[in-house]
């Protein structure tokens, strides 16, 4: 037979899915126990239009552990306060430069240079910027359509708010030039095109809105860890009012 939920074919006297741990006499007697009074149990197979976003944003699992789910309460507790620092620290190079997630997002931003050079110049010292943005955006839809874990894709969100706010101080510099840069020089002592945002917005003719493309990344990425934060928040709800179903 096929597990109902991931569909993994497997034996039919199995208890439970090697697959995806869904044990099948609960699932048999969640299908056919009516919902409790006022709330509407969602139904992940249901394909149409309307639930369709509904079942990808706000998955539940069919068991949900306790210690699991209190664990990530601490996560989002953790990026609720991280989340405030960078937001009310504004266009701050300090924050940014001495944030424990620089050194995280520095390996992929030095990556993207390397991985967009074929594409020349400009995109190279772009690319590297690219790329911290990408690669959470690329975790978020592998959570969310291949592991199926939408609480996983909240972080990821949050990570490519956190990403345009870390880009902010660099965009900001393109003109002062005084930011610290990999290797120990500073971008007004270094030769034209190393400093990645000074090369992008003078060859782009933006080079004077500097200030006002850096607010944009800076305001992107808190309205991003926001939405972050809600959505991680508002997923922990329900899987609390559904473990409060479970035998």
């Amino acid at each position: 037979m096929d597990c109902p939920k991931c569909g993994y074919p497997q034996d039919s006297t199995n208890s439970e899915c090697p697959n995806c741990g869904i044990v099948f006499a609960k699932w048999r007697d969640r299908q056919t126990a009516p919902p409790p009074a006022g709330m509407a149990v969602p139904d992940d197979n249901d394909a149409s239009p309307d639930n369709w976003v509904e079942a990808l944003l706000f998955h539940l699992p069919a068991e949900i552990n306790p210690v699991a789910w209190g664990f990530r309460c601490l996560v989002l507790a953790g990026i609720l306060l991280w989340g405030i620092k960078f937001i009310v620290a504004g266009i701050d190079a300090e924050t940014s430069l001495q944030s424990i997630w620089h050194l995280v997002n520095l390996p992929f931003h030095e990556a993207g240079h390397i991985f967009f050079r074929p594409f020349g110049r400009l995109m190279t010292s772009l690319g590297g910027s690219l790329m911290q943005v990408l690669m959470p955006l690329i975790c978020l839809v592998v959570f969310l359509i291949k592991t199926r874990d939408p609480f996983a894709g909240s972080f990821a969100l949050w990570w490519t708010g956190q990403n345009f706010i870390d880009l902010a101080p660099y965009i900001d510099d393109a003109r002062a030039l005084s930011l610290p840069l990999l290797g120990g020089n500073v971008g007004k002592h270094s030769p034209y095109g190393f400093h990645d945002w000074e090369f992008i917005l003078r060859e782009t003719g933006l080079i004077r809105m500097d200030h006002t493309i850096a607010r944009l990344s800076h305001g992107l990425g808190s309205l991003l860890i926001l939405l972050a934060l809600a959505w991680g928040g508002t997923l922990l709800y329900l899987q609390y009012r559904r473990m409060r179903q479970q035998p």
